[in-house]
């Protein structure tokens, strides 16, 4: 089995914003490292007190024709540990510890494809929906794409020269929706449907279209109101950005008919942004277990199976598996810590755990048996897990 750790070269840096910056990685050989647009890398960083090394995992902003180069980019966040660390620090030619690229919010780009694809993200909620954006309109040269994207004013726009620059490259098939909720000019157009500047023999104008208020129910269907010409059932649509957000997005899909196997969304970027402000936990979904919670959460030993060793390792009952490893010096893979980005997934091959947070796994990986020890705790005395 391959180590999931890579050491990379930091060899450019593109400052996004005044609170933004894009951190360009590779390999030391510059050997391609195999990624796909939507996933996220982690960042093993040794900010934390006396040095103790820090995980965060960011979104992709590069794609896969962009090798061997890898892209994140980071957003300030107020109090936030590693985010103030990188933007205060990261420099060209240093070099950074981390985990291979992940993550299941993703696209398969065919050039025989001719789709259409909604993207509807805010603030950082960006970063894998440019790689996914990019990667669509490089390779697919029959496919569409709009992006609506929520930001509090114009000079909070991540990406916003290379947004103009698609918009210019790509004036048939790309068009971007900006909505702002504070927004600092006055350049509100009137609204227009992004369908029919596909249809139109004209190339679409360059400038962004901008509306004023809050990335909405409301404001996403007035965005999408005029479908005639293309039925809002018949596109791909993904959403990545805060909870509320992304609730709100998806209600107007409900509303439009949107088939759910049709939407995809990414909490992971909202929810490494609470974890790195220190505030809330990420919200949960109630109790969900891997197998049947009949038993109880107290301390138990689990075996842990992972890179041809085997740990048995004591869980305490306010510890996830995670935890109790971590403690125990054992490296095991894990990113997030809340249960989304499956950094940490491993096959429960007997015994029963509970689970606090599932959105990582999808329907059938729960029925297989995989589970995610970052959020998991035993409920029998016989739980043994292999470690992908």
């Amino acid at each position: 089995m391959s180590s999931p750790y890579l050491t990379l070269n930091v060899v450019e840096l593109t400052h996004e914003t005044n609170d933004a910056v894009t951190i360009h990685l590779e390999h030391p050989d510059r050997q391609p490292i195999a990624s796909e647009p939507g996933q996220f890398l982690t960042l093993i960083l040794p900010c934390g007190p006396g040095g103790k090394k820090e995980r965060r995992a960011y979104s992709l902003s590069s794609t896969p024709h962009e090798a061997p180069r890898l892209s994140v980019t980071v957003k300030r966040v107020h109090g936030g540990l590693v985010s103030n660390y990188l933007l205060d620090t990261v420099k060209v030619g240093q070099q950074m510890e981390v985990m291979a690229p992940l993550g299941n919010f993703t696209v398969k780009p065919s050039p025989k494809a001719a789709r259409s694809l909604v993207l509807v993200g805010a603030g950082s909620g960006i970063t894998p929906l440019m790689s996914i954006l990019k990667a669509v309109l490089h390779e697919e040269p029959n496919s569409h794409v709009l992006l609506v994207y929520g930001n509090r004013n114009e000079q909070a726009v991540i990406f916003r020269s290379q947004l103009q620059k698609l918009q210019e490259q790509y004036p048939n098939r790309f068009q971007v929706e900006h909505v702002y909720s504070q927004p600092t000019g006055k350049t509100e157009s009137k609204s227009t449907s992004f369908f029919s500047r596909f249809t139109s023999s004209k190339p679409a104008t360059p400038d962004p279209h901008q509306h004023t208020g809050r990335l909405n129910r409301t404001m996403l269907l007035r965005v999408l109101e005029q479908k005639h010409q293309f039925p809002a059932e018949q596109a791909e649509y993904y959403l990545c950005g805060p909870e509320g957000m992304m609730t709100e997005a998806r209600a107007a899909l409900d509303l439009l008919g949107v088939p759910a196997n049709q939407i995809r969304r990414e909490s992971f970027v909202a929810a490494a942004e609470t974890m790195e402000a220190a505030a809330a936990q990420p919200n949960g979904h109630g109790d969900v277990s891997a197998a049947a919670d009949d038993g109880k959460v107290v301390a138990r030993t689990v075996t842990i199976q992972y890179e041809g060793s085997e740990y048995e390792i004591e869980v305490g009952p306010s510890q996830t598996i995670l935890e109790a490893a971590l403690d125990l010096d054992i490296d095991l893979p894990y990113s997030c810590q809340a249960g989304l980005c499956t950094a940490c997934r491993g096959k429960c091959l007997s015994g029963k755990v509970h689970l606090d947070e599932r959105e990582g796994l999808s329907d059938s990986e729960l029925k297989q048996g995989y589970v995610l020890v970052c959020v998991g705790h035993p409920l029998t005395d016989d739980v043994v897990i292999e470690i992908d």
